[in-house]
């Protein structure tokens, strides 16, 4: 379909003239903006694959290998000049030395500087067997097209083949004397155009690679964001069970204290009156609040929520899985409030799930500590007697994700890692203020 550019008396341009017009702005903005524009070659990273199997004392040198390749193809097209030429070596091997060597700073002025320098070499060689291309200048060409292909982009190696192939046309269209002695301009096309897919392939498969990685990195970061999310959802909707349980409980406590009196003053009936409502409109709006978190599907539990009471229950169906486990018990045991009941024994139970996961066959020990403000939590296992029994989990990680928001939203502290024997720890620290400090 034919369109009209924008501005007054304008003509309708047809597809193949936008396409003309886009491709000559492409060749403009890769091989004539800024040609000679100083862009060092970077040195190898240290992280590659070869590089850091290196002793550390060479890695400092494998660093400047592309620049030291670069140089070592510059010295054979230097061999190249001197063998061609009789008594023009000392201007025919700067003109075959130096674009190489300058594809290190400015590639695509490298190009151009080989360019020009192909007739010139023709000329001052005068082996006529070697027309356009003397050797040392076909030597220089393919250096200087793949080093400049690698260092920009496919669309910029495209655009040097077929500026290369139009000058092998023009320079067999009776210019030089191929008409005796042939041409060589079929072997640097046909090499050239090897080379440069190679390149192309290269750079399609990093681009990719790139593109995966970036997309796995995003979706790890979704992965965890929304194992966050979720964990923050299962703590909200236990917090409402409890917070609303006691809630009512006052309320229903309230209703009933002035009947438990007998004839109860009116200010106290009052007092209940007062309690009662305030109970019920701090339900209703905790309901309002914290209910929005529920799922559609989502049912409350019939049993109550699990607390340390219940771990021995979890501790015998881990046993039955394979997991040798004691359990230590520290100080006075007395109860806390549920939230810390209800989060100390998911952490547990999580603990416990990630040594079952990642350390099939090994021990655990579950201590607890009921300490003076608060209660200490440490679940540490030893290392897997088979590590081949470890299978890949996916969702490595969460489980810890989980761990610490909880002990984040009960103001606690929390430190989780590897042991010295090959093993792992999880420490927990839950604070519980005392009755006497709650009055005060």
């Amino acid at each position: 379909m034919q369109t009209t550019p924008p501005g007054p008396g304008a003509k309708p341009r047809s597809p193949e003239y936008r396409v003309a017009v886009d491709s000559l702005h492409g060749l403009r903005q890769d091989l004539f903006r800024d040609a000679f524009a100083y862009r060092p070659l970077p040195r190898r990273s240290v992280e590659g694959r070869l590089v850091r199997r290196l002793p550390a004392r060479l890695r400092g040198y494998a660093t400047w290998t592309p620049h030291a390749l670069i140089a070592l193809a510059a010295l054979i097209t230097l061999f190249l000049a001197s063998v061609d030429t009789d008594g023009m070596v000392l201007l025919a091997v700067p003109l075959t030395v130096i674009p190489v060597l300058l594809t290190m700073i400015r590639p695509v002025g490298a190009f151009w500087a080989s360019m020009a320098s192909t007739p010139v070499v023709a000329l001052l060689v005068g082996n006529w067997n070697n027309w356009p291309w003397a050797a040392s200048s076909f030597a220089c060409h393919l250096t200087v097209l793949t080093v400049v292909a690698i260092r920009t982009r496919p669309r910029t190696a495209g655009w040097m083949w077929a500026l290369t192939g139009l000058y092998a046309i023009v320079a067999d269209m009776g210019i030089g004397p191929t008409y005796v002695y042939g041409t060589n301009s079929g072997p640097m096309l046909v090499f050239s155009a090897m080379i440069l897919l190679c390149v192309t392939v290269w750079h399609i498969r990093r681009n990719a690679e790139q593109e995966v990685t970036a997309q796995q990195t995003v979706t790890a970061h979704e992965r965890s964001r929304r194992t966050l999310l979720e964990e923050r959802t299962t703590i909200a909707r236990e917090l409402h069970d409890v917070v609303a349980h006691h809630m009512s409980v006052v309320a229903i406590q309230a209703e009933a204290a002035p009947y438990r009196v007998e004839n109860p003053p009116p200010e106290l009936e009052k007092a209940f009156a007062t309690i009662r409502e305030n109970a019920v409109a701090a339900l209703t709006e905790l309901r309002r609040v914290l209910g929005v978190v529920r799922a559609e599907d989502y049912e409350a539990p019939d049993a109550p929520q699990p607390t340390l009471a219940d771990l021995e229950g979890l501790l015998a169906n881990v046993r039955e899985a394979g997991l040798g486990v004691e359990k230590v018990v520290t100080g006075a045991v007395r109860e806390l409030p549920q939230g810390v009941e209800l989060s100390a024994y998911r952490i547990v139970q999580e603990a416990l799930s990630n040594t079952l996961r990642h350390a099939p066959g090994a021990t655990a020990r579950v201590e607890i500590g009921y300490v003076l403000g608060g209660l200490g939590l440490r679940v540490v296992n030893g290392p897997p007697p088979n590590p081949s029994l470890i299978k890949p989990s996916p969702g490595a990680g969460h489980g810890i994700t989980g761990m610490r928001e909880r002990v984040s939203m009960l103001n606690g502290e929390m430190t989780a890692g590897g042991t010295d024997d090959g093993g792992y720890e999880v420490a927990v620290f839950l604070p519980v203020i005392l009755p006497d400090e709650d009055d005060a």
